[in-house]
This record gives structure tokens, C-alpha cells and sequence, in this order.
């Protein structure tokens, strides 16, 4: 009846707060030698988190540093493959974050990143104002609420780690092709020089046909 209908469209309403709440997510590519920041200007009391994975390239590992903005650094991580920096702004101003590749000389990498701003908005309006206990409804959308936000933190960690073990399935088929076209050429030298060794073995030498006649 009514009050179906009335979970159904609260329910509803969780699910798009949970789809729509976000920040920035970007997949980068980080050359051998350099380095890549990016900027974001925040109040104070102001919550971020910054997660990070490096999907392919090299031994799967960047450097990650986050300056406040009076230069203090307050995050610094090298060679790591992938982490989790959640921290509350003291100052007001322009925050840096970067990814730096500058100790490989020969790999790229790919970095995925999620920076997050500011705490999640209450499901319900008065739910920081309620006095009173939530109603059977209004708890199990909230329940609701937070399965859904675990599934996508869930399918973005599995969407990474299968790239991951993508770009390392098609690095190994890679070098099993090139190691075998070169076994195959090495083989076919090698059948080559024993075929031509063995003739050798049985050529004969006839002698000379000069002479003299009485």
C-alpha cells in the first residue's frame, strides 16, 4: 500500500544519494623521469581522502606527496603500489597532491587516483537534528545506504585489480612471444650449422685430373 510505496521512493532516493556522491576520479599516465600534481583549494575543518593504485608500468609503484598550503607536507609515500591518505584540513587555502615517476628511467606508469572532499551528506534531512530513534523504514534505507557504498567501493577495488592482472597477463604474454621467436631462431641456426657441419664430414675431395700421356 502506501507505506510500500513510501519505502520503495525513500530506498530509491538512497540509492541515487549513494551513485551520486563521489569526487574526482581519474586514470593518468605518468612517463618514465616526470612527475604529475594537481591542485585543489579547501576551507578548514574541511575532510579529503586521496586513494591511489598504480595499475601498470615497471615493478607497480609511484611516489605520492600532499602539501598543504603553506608547503608543509603531510602525506609522503615512495614506491608504493597503492594507499590511503584521509586527513582534515588545519588551514584554509590551495592543497597539492602529486605522483612522481622521476626515480624510473625506462617505465611508465598508469595511476588511478579518488580524491574525495568534504563528509557524506546525511541520507535523511533531520537525521542530525532527530531526537528520536528511527523509524523500521528509515533503518533499513540507511542500511541500504551503506551496502551500496561498500558494493562500489567494492567493484571499484575488483575494476583495478583487474586491470592490473590484465596488464600483467598481456606483459608475460608478451615476453613468452619474444622468447620464443627467438628460441625459434636460435634452433633454426643451430639446425642450419649442424647440417652444414655433417656435409662437410662427407664431402670428398677428389684429386686433381692433370697429367702426362706417353
Amino acid at each position: 500500500g502506501a507505506v510500500r510505496v513510501a519505502m520503495r521512493a525513500l530506498c530509491l532516493a538512497a540509492l541515487l544519494g549513494a551513485l551520486g556522491a563521489g569526487g574526482t576520479e581519474l586514470t593518468l599516465e605518468l612517463p618514465d623521469s616526470d612527475r604529475r600534481c594537481f591542485h585543489q583549494e579547501l576551507e578548514s575543518g574541511i575532510k579529503f581522502t586521496l586513494d591511489y593504485q598504480v595499475i601498470s608500468g615497471g615493478h607497480y609503484d609511484v611516489d605520492c606527496y600532499v602539501e598543504d598550503p603553506n608547503g608543509k607536507t603531510i602525506y609522503q609515500e615512495t614506491k608504493k603500489q597503492y594507499d590511503s591518505f584521509p586527513h582534515r584540513t588545519e588551514v584554509k587555502g590551495v592543497y597539492t597532491f602529486c605522483f612522481s615517476n622521476e626515480f624510473s628511467t625506462f617505465s611508465h606508469k598508469i595511476v588511478y587516483f579518488d580524491f574525495q572532499v568534504g563528509d557524506e551528506p546525511p541520507i535523511l534531512p533531520d537525521m542530525n537534528n532527530r531526537v528520536t530513534a528511527l523509524t523500521q523504514m528509515e533503518s533499513a534505507c540507511v542500511t541500504i545506504h551503506e551496502m551500496l557504498n561498500s558494493v562500489i567501493d567494492s567493484q571499484t577495488h575488483y575494476r583495478l585489480r583487474e586491470a592490473q592482472d590484465r596488464s600483467r597477463a598481456e606483459e608475460l604474454n608478451g615476453r613468452v612471444s619474444y622468447w620464443s621467436v627467438g628460441e625459434t631462431l636460435i634452433l633454426f641456426v643451430v639446425s642450419i650449422g649442424q647440417v652444414m657441419l655433417l656435409k662437410s664430414f662427407f664431402t670428398e675431395k677428389r684429386p686433381g685430373s692433370g697429367g702426362t700421356s706417353t
